[in-house]
């Protein structure tokens, strides 16, 4: 491994990458919470705005789901490593149609050979026209309703999927449970009458805005204008969000992306601790490509400036800082 172009002191990256596994169970009962609460709202209002204005929040809820599965994938909950998958698969990553071991093998290269080659991640989304900035205006607006309609996230799905749920061919027995645990849920939802409830506020919100927030992200993370350079520092962006932001964008921490890649043994919930840090580092602080908020930062930094640049019109994009 290489050195970090960050300094950190071997005791306060110790005391950061402690588990509190206590604080992981918390954001998953949060999450299922939220989610749980905005399906009771939306059922409890019988109206159909009101269902329409859930699917975001619910969506938000998926997505952080997603972000606990990463933390489950560097096993980051407990130390019992047999426990911590089962856990994540059946509480976060079967849910999203993915396994805890799936992701972990496709995300750990990404790691190792980030923005290269050799990273899955790269070499799936480089070149094509969702990834490559600036974009024309015309495409990246229908891009982006197209995740409203289930189109754009299709695409992703048939792209992502096969990738971060793979099982091991061997093991059989998690196979069979895996496809136990998908035939007692719709037999529960047929039996109970909920089949359409689960249609409605499960398959809706996953297969539109859920996939759109993890496109921002993702663009966010490692792709657009600034992010040329080499080593983390230069491949990777970490974005300070707001509170809506926070939820719907960069759940626990996700936002944290360079600090996360230098240091992946510190769990999500101690990265902000970690990114101040880092910061008191002059090095770091001088070269880490830092933009504040997606939709006004990033969202300058991507699409605006490209396309001021693109229609002859100066101006600079919003800065990051």
């Amino acid at each position: 491994m290489t050195a970090s172009p960050a300094h950190i002191d071997p005791r306060k990256l110790k005391a950061l990458s402690r588990l509190s596994p206590w604080r992981t169970a918390l954001a998953l009962a949060a999450d299922w919470s939220v989610i749980a609460l905005a399906i009771a709202i939306a059922e409890w209002s019988g109206n159909w705005l009101v269902y329409f204005a859930i699917i975001p929040v619910i969506a938000g809820g998926m997505h952080g789901l997603g972000a606990l599965m990463h933390e489950f994938a560097h096993f980051r909950f407990v130390a019992n490593k047999r426990w911590s998958d089962a856990i994540g698969d059946v509480f976060v990553a079967w849910p999203l149609l993915a396994t805890t071991a799936g992701y972990r093998r496709n995300h750990l290269d990404h790691h190792r050979y980030t923005s290269t080659d050799k990273d899955p991640d790269w070499i799936l989304k480089v070149g094509t026209r969702q990834f490559t900035f600036p974009q024309e205006m015309r495409f990246a607006v229908l891009n982006v309703l197209g995740y409203f309609v289930g189109v754009s996230s299709v695409r992703d799905m048939r792209a992502a999927l096969h990738r971060i749920q793979a099982d091991n061919p061997a093991n059989r027995g998690y196979k069979i449970a895996r496809l136990s645990y998908y035939l007692c849920l719709i037999a529960a939802f047929v039996a109970l009458g909920w089949w359409q409830e689960a249609l409605l506020y499960w398959l809706v919100p996953y297969s539109t805005l859920f996939f759109l927030f993890l496109y921002v992200r993702v663009v966010a993370e490692h792709f657009g204008p600034g992010l040329t350079g080499e080593g983390e520092l230069g491949k990777t962006r970490t974005v300070i969000p707001n509170f809506l932001e926070a939820w719907f964008l960069a759940p626990h921490g996700l936002n944290y992306h360079i600090e996360h890649h230098l240091y992946p043994s510190v769990p999500f919930y101690r990265l902000g601790d970690l990114h101040r840090t880092l910061m008191q580092d002059e090095h770091f602080a001088a070269r880490a490509h830092i933009t504040r908020g997606y939709l006004t930062g990033l969202l300058g930094e991507i699409w605006l400036d490209g396309w001021r640049r693109q229609s002859g019109q100066t101006g600079r994009a919003i800065p990051a800082e």
